[in-house]
């Protein structure tokens, strides 16, 4: 039986991973007949849009749009290539810049859960780290609630913000970024490109499941 939930457990956080990256695999080759890259297609959007502020640049952390410095962040394989991922991937960060400018609430909610979050996280690093103490701290009176809720405040947090996300995403990818992209795929790539805007979304699932499953090894763990 517990083998079995195991399995469930690495199935729910696999398996959206490994779709998403598949998906984006999927479509990632090269399209001669595309007019530019996903660079030159970020660039394009915010100028079109007077996105004041925003630029476009590289980046090897992953596709991100940074609100603080106003720049859609690409990896180099979506900022020079030429293909569906390359442009889908790079209209639905333009898709963040779009609702920063028109100062879209659940967006601006999760830019500062990222910073608390990015301190519960550390908090997390720490209480692995001081293993051997907290184990020693359990047996002691109330030692273990404390370390308990330390442990729902650091993995907990992770999860509420990758969880608050997944709106944001699919208002960025669906609501913003999809109808540009109408205006610029042929119709017969546009099935693809929701794909591949679901995709981004469902790397948030990913991390949100990898956060709780954190959480909950803690818990197994902190209970023996």
């Amino acid at each position: 039986m517990i083998v079995l939930v195991i399995a469930l457990l690495l199935a729910l956080f696999l398996l959206p991973n490994l779709w998403a990256k598949w998906v984006l695999a999927r479509h990632a080759r090269g399209r001669d007949e595309y007019p530019g890259t996903g660079g030159e297609l970020a660039d394009h959007l915010i100028r079109r849009l007077g996105l004041e502020g925003v630029r476009v640049e590289m980046t090897d952390q992953g596709d991100h749009y940074d609100p603080e410095a106003r720049r859609v962040r690409l990896s180099r394989e979506n900022h020079e290539g030429r293909s569906l991922t390359a442009v889908t991937v790079a209209a639905h960060e333009v898709g963040h810049a779009i609702q920063h400018q028109q100062g879209y609430a659940p967006l601006l909610a999760r830019s500062r859960l990222v910073a608390v979050a990015q301190k519960a996280e550390k908090v997390g690093a720490l209480l692995m780290m001081a293993a051997p103490f907290l184990f020693v701290l359990t047996r002691l009176p109330g030692g273990l609630a404390i370390v308990v809720a330390a442990a729902v405040i650091s993995f907990g947090t992770a999860a509420l913000v990758h969880l608050v996300t997944l709106p944001v995403e699919f208002d960025a990818s669906f609501q913003r970024a999809l109808p540009l992209l109408k205006e610029y795929l042929p119709p017969r790539d546009l099935a693809g490109a929701r794909h591949v805007l679901t995709a981004c979304a469902f790397t948030y699932v990913a991390a949100s499941l990898a956060s709780i499953l954190n959480l909950g090894r803690w818990l197994v763990i902190l209970r023996r």
